[in-house]
């Protein structure tokens, strides 16, 4: 379908163009000085002293925190019970139970540190936190909650790249920090990750079980300064290539002015739909904290009939969609023993995305708000 204004579109332009075809001519286009570079600058960008070893994609980068973090059969997992399912497929994958924690209220769609909390067992052994649309959790009352159990924490940042809590960036708070560099994203590079971690043994570890469990690399051989390997853990292939390494530092370039103007196109969403009777949009006042302002969301009315809004909003050629359908609903997932977590199972139900990506014009964001009103 022809979109008049599609869910997201991405900020390309002649310098990706650029980075790409500098790679192809330069004859090496696996994992090397391109993604040692990203790997620098993306460490100097989220700060604290990280480490920042990039991989093949998000879920990548998640099943290699679990890894690392020796997680297995026999412990359990808490993770968000509103986010994408990558989270919850990367523990079962493990052999590791999740438990789910609901969200905070139908205004704070973060993870609920007092439910977190609650759900802590004998097993528990680690705690999955998502940074939802872009703003950073309570990490005050996560970290304090992880280390009175003694847990480890791992941060999705999917949304979050350039969010801060508190002035400090998000993936650094944690043992293990995850970030997505998917098409959609706001760092886009179609496929790609980053995994960020500031306990050097950890990052140690991370780069081993990104490639094979090797000591040396291929471009090590290639380019004479080693002449074998050896393996000193299993390990997987989750490497990034050399065309998506030189597109994320582009993408990193931009990343500043691309969030600048995220946050002015949702505070004219926010002005424009505010006063809509039974409407609810989350995060209004997100404290000490500066969004990456991933995705623009809102919660409908109780008794609007969100299917009969996306087909009004598809008439119009206005994309939408849902962050997220519940893990409860899904075949894979619906006969599994998941507690009942009612805030963000509501939420689910009546949550809806509106497009929202750094080149939308003003007069596609109108467009977006009047055929939402009419909707509506």
């Amino acid at each position: 379908m022809m979109w008049k204004v599609q869910l997201f579109r991405l900020n390309f332009d002649e310098r990706e163009v650029a980075a790409v075809s500098d790679v192809v001519r330069s004859g090496w286009i696996t994992m090397g000085d391109k993604t040692k570079e990203f790997e620098a600058r993306f460490a100097s960008f989220v700060g604290h002293g990280a480490k920042a070893t990039a991989v093949a994609n998000g879920t990548a980068a998640l099943h290699l925190a679990l890894l690392a973090l020796d997680i297995g059969p026999g412990d359990e997992v808490i993770i968000p019970s509103l986010t994408f399912v990558a989270d919850i497929n990367t523990v079962v994958l493990t052999g590791a139970t999740p438990v789910l924690a609901d969200c905070r209220s139908l205004t704070d769609w973060n993870v609920d540190p007092a439910d977190v909390e609650r759900k802590i067992s004998a097993r528990t052994k680690a705690v999955m936190v998502v940074h939802y649309a872009g703003y950073p959790c309570d990490m005050d009352a996560i970290m304090s909650v992880c280390r009175r159990h003694k847990l480890r924490l791992i941060e999705d940042c999917a949304h979050a790249p350039g969010a801060t809590y508190r002035g400090r960036s998000v993936g650094t708070f944690g043992d293990i920090g995850c970030f997505s560099f998917f098409t959609n994203k706001n760092l886009s590079v179609g496929e790609g990750g980053m995994v960020t971690t500031t306990a050097p043994d950890l990052g140690q570890k991370l780069l081993y079980l990104r490639s094979h469990g090797m000591t040396t690399l291929t471009l090590d051989r290639h380019q004479g300064r080693a002449a074998s390997y050896d393996v000193v853990v299993p390990g997987l292939n989750y490497r990034i290539d050399e065309m998506r390494a030189a597109l994320g530092l582009v993408q990193l370039a931009k990343l500043p002015a691309a969030q600048e103007r995220r946050a002015n196109l949702v505070a004219r969403y926010v002005a424009a739909l505010r006063d809509l009777e039974g409407l609810t949009i989350p995060f209004l006042d997100p404290g000490d904290v500066q969004s990456a302002y991933h995705i623009f969301t809102v919660l409908l009315p109780p008794a609007r009939d969100r299917g009969r809004v996306i087909e009004s909003l598809k008439t119009d050629g206005i994309q939408s969609s849902i962050h997220y359908p519940a893990f409860q609903e899904f075949s894979a997932y619906r006969a599994t023993d998941l507690c009942d977590t009612p805030v963000a199972r509501e939420i689910s139900h009546r949550e809806l995305t509106l497009p929202l990506y750094p080149t939308m014009s003003d007069d596609e964001v109108e467009m977006v708000i009047s055929s939402f009103r009419r909707a509506l």
